[in-house]
């Protein structure tokens, strides 16, 4: 109640991008690692799952996207987390879109980016993950640089791979940002076969292996989307994550004008709650349940991670809620979980 009434009006005043930058660095202040996880952590038992052979203390993760670098992981599992997901991690550092490229829609609680796989490149990820000495699992989102045509794709892929396999727990496929132009391409069968297919080569060499998921977008087709099955499961790729943002702007309260006034890139929020619900669902029913499905996507409430739960999701993960709602979430999504009873699916 505190954070909505008084703290997000007061972040809500200033430019996104800056207040986010605000808030990183008030993270990476010692003490404050300890305040946070005296007033927003929570811990039982009965939240923990194995997902793909790994333990997760709680089924509640945050989004890629927040710490791109891998510099924040300490201070954000203190919030709560289960796991945190860092990138999208490219094998070259990259600057990302022009400013201004992060906007919100409060009236839809909303968010519109175009960030653009802004990031410090692999070989620093890299070096912050080595120093990382915690227990949160941590996954790895990757993707490819914005010059590197789609037909090399597979080359910064492995190339992240290579670098983070023995850093991060699990990795996250991202080819389904619309911010990169010409990545949801590489959602198509063949190339997602040759990508998802190559890395999983590369996995099976290791003594190690890292479950591996892929990123889809919530604007597929159920033809696509029966493809996408077929490639995971004839791949043994691990799972999928579903959803990323969308390019839809489909009953929104935010004023047309607006919306055009902003221009393009991917909403995240609740407009995209049913839709990453609808996926999720078509998902595991299609599969017959044959693998985890990390579901993301407008979750704002308990209720919502709930609904996620319920519909075939094993984890679920926050991002725009987080920034809507504030940290207090995570730990009334957890307590509704271990209320109900329904958290172990």
């Amino acid at each position: 109640m505190l954070y909505k009434l008084f703290i997000r009006p007061l972040f809500f005043r200033f430019d996104p991008e800056k207040i986010h930058s605000i808030i990183c660095v008030i993270l990476k202040i010692p003490i404050i690692t300890k305040v946070l996880d005296y007033f927003f952590a929570f811990h039982h038992p009965l939240l923990e799952n194995n997902v793909c052979g790994l333990k997760f203390k709680n089924p509640i993760g945050l989004a890629a996207g927040f710490d791109k670098d891998a510099e924040l992981i300490e201070p954000l599992s203190s919030l709560g987390f289960g796991f945190i997901e860092i990138g999208t991690v490219t094998p070259k550092a990259q600057s990302g879109n022009e400013k201004p490229r992060l906007f919100r829609l409060p009236k839809d609680e909303a968010l519109v980016n175009r960030m653009g796989f802004n990031n410090a490149g692999v070989e620093y990820v890299r070096k912050n993950l080595l120093k990382y000495k915690g227990n949160s699992i941590v996954g790895g989102n990757i993707g490819k640089n914005k010059n590197t045509a789609n037909e090399d794709a597979v080359k910064d892929y492995a190339i992240c791979f290579n670098r983070l396999h023995d850093v991060v727990d699990y990795f996250v496929v991202n080819v389904s940002s619309p911010n990169t132009p010409g990545l949801r391409e590489l959602q198509d069968k063949q190339a997602l076969a040759e990508i998802l297919g190559h890395l999983q080569i590369l996995n099976r060499s290791l003594k190690e292996p890292k479950p591996i998921f892929l990123k889809i977008a919530p604007d597929l087709t159920d033809h696509q989307l029966d493809d996408i099955i077929q490639v995971v499961m004839e791949t043994k790729t691990q799972g999928i994550i579903a959803t990323n943002t969308t390019i839809g702007r489909e009953s929104l309260h935010t004023a047309e004008d607006q919306i055009v006034k902003i221009g393009s890139g991917g909403l995240s929020g609740k407009p995209l709650s049913n839709r990453s619900t609808e996926i999720i669902r078509t998902i595991a029913e299609k599969s017959k349940h044959a693998f985890p499905i990390i579901g993301v996507g407008g979750i704002h409430s308990p209720e919502d991670a709930l609904e996620k739960i319920m519909a075939g999701a094993s984890l679920i993960q926050l991002y725009t809620g987080f920034i809507y709602e504030g940290p207090g979430i995570v730990k009334r999504i957890n307590k509704k979980l271990l209320a109900t009873g329904i958290y172990h699916v």
